[in-house]
């Protein structure tokens, strides 16, 4: 048994009772006993379109979806990082540096952000008249076209995705929820980078789940 493997390697336990991330680290620790791990889609019913799955509400206020998901980035990109390093062929450490990615992507967002807030600015400045001129170097305004075009192909396989789940409505939805998504990731990174560097990355904060009710499901 792939559990009984691990509890041999881990003084019989096969669960890291300080993992926050516990599901994560015992799919990389499969990888490294040379199992194969892979997401498996079944229906619920044969011809029907939901699921085999596990349902419930994201946290529905800013700081518990905060905590959430600071504790999703924690356990994989700081606590993670520091328990498991970095092994295997390029592949896997690509896959890796992938799941670690978090941090560095909150503070392009970031970034990405206060640019066009800055452009925002310049461009209502010269509505008003004011003598500015800016100029963009082709290579940059190439740049920029491509990671548009990109954009808005991410944005409508999100929406689409999301609306052959769960109806049109969630689906338009999905588009300004991105806005969101984003304040809470890097609200998250923060507090996770925060408390990794506080050393208390290893507390667990339990989070309240949120069931759908049997009527809606």
């Amino acid at each position: 048994m792939p559990l009984a493997k691990l509890a041999a390697q881990h003084e019989g336990r096969p669960f890291a009772g300080k993992s926050l991330t516990e599901d994560y680290e015992i799919g990389l620790r499969f990888g490294g006993l040379g199992l194969k791990t892979m997401f498996v889609r079944i229906p619920s019913e044969p011809g029907e379109p939901g699921v085999v799955s596990s349902r419930g509400y994201f946290p529905s206020t800013l700081g518990a979806a905060v905590r959430q998901k600071a504790r999703w980035l924690g356990g994989i990109a700081f606590a993670g990082w520091d328990r498991l390093g970095w092994s295997g062929g390029l592949g896997e450490r690509w896959m890796r540096l992938r799941d670690r990615r978090g941090p560095l992507a909150a503070l392009l967002i970031l970034g990405a952000y206060s640019a066009a807030f800055l452009w925002s600015q310049l461009w209502l400045a010269g509505l008003l008249g004011a003598p500015i001129q800016v100029r963009i170097e082709p290579l940059l305004a190439m740049l920029l076209t491509i990671n548009a075009w990109l954009l808005l192909w991410r944005v409508l396989m999100r929406a689409w995705f999301t609306a052959s789940a769960y109806g049109l409505e969630e689906g338009l939805l999905s588009i300004p929820r991105l806005f969101v998504g984003n304040l809470i990731a890097v609200l998250a990174a923060f507090r996770a980078f925060s408390r990794h560097v506080g050393g208390r990355s290893q507390t667990w904060e339990k989070t309240q789940h949120i069931f759908p009710k049997e009527a809606v499901l």
